[in-house]
């Protein structure tokens, strides 16, 4: 089987980022982004999907982390996308339910070719550890808007806002993980009635 695999480096004034993946891997990650708390979420999608992910990026941090947790959303999508190829064969929908402690976190994605965000995440607190908890929106929907994919992330419960930021990333990473198996008996069939899963 040949490897589901991509690089893309997007370069603007305000970030440069270069986004490696392996669809088809064991969790290998690396990432050198600036924003460390971002690294830890992205280590849960690696981890928890089987895909290997190496992002480097460099931004206008002096401002802040906007521009480059947003930059690092859509050139991640952008690799999704080109990674995934044809989709013949995947199974198409991938969900997850994710505890931890009393966090409880859910996301449910396809693989439909139309780019949606549906995001219900009630953070605790503004700031964790110094992250600002509004750009996680910024980077899924910078995802969701270059992967065009469909996501549903829902944070049903929590109280401690880095639990809840963990238990949707190890979601999504899960649901990422089983949207892109194979399905044995969809072996070179586009799982759509429509013959295509593009916008």
């Amino acid at each position: 089987m040949t490897m589901r695999t991509a690089t893309v480096t997007r370069n603007t004034l305000e970030t440069q980022i270069t986004v490696s993946l392996n669809l088809d891997g064991t969790g290998h990650s690396h990432f050198d982004t600036g924003v460390p708390f971002l690294d830890h979420m992205l280590d849960q999608i690696a981890r928890h999907g089987l895909i290997d992910i190496e992002i480097v990026a460099k931004g206008d941090l002096h401002i802040d982390a906007h521009h480059t947790v947003e930059d690092i959303g859509i050139t991640f999508g952008q690799a999704f996308a080109k990674a995934i190829g044809d989709k013949k064969g995947i199974r198409r929908y991938g969900h997850a339910y994710v505890p931890l402690d009393e966090a409880l976190s859910r996301v449910v994605i396809d693989l439909s070719g139309r780019p949606g965000l549906q995001y219900h995440i009630d953070f605790t607190r503004a700031a964790i550890g110094g992250f600002d908890v509004d750009l996680f929106s910024e980077f899924f929907h910078g995802f969701v808007n270059h992967s065009m994919v469909t996501l549903h992330i829902d944070n049903l419960r929590g109280v401690n806002s880095h639990h809840q930021a963990e238990t949707v990333f190890k979601a999504f990473g899960r649901a990422l993980r089983m949207a892109v198996e194979f399905d044995e008996r969809m072996a070179g069939v586009t799982p759509s009635t429509k013959g295509t899963l593009t916008a």
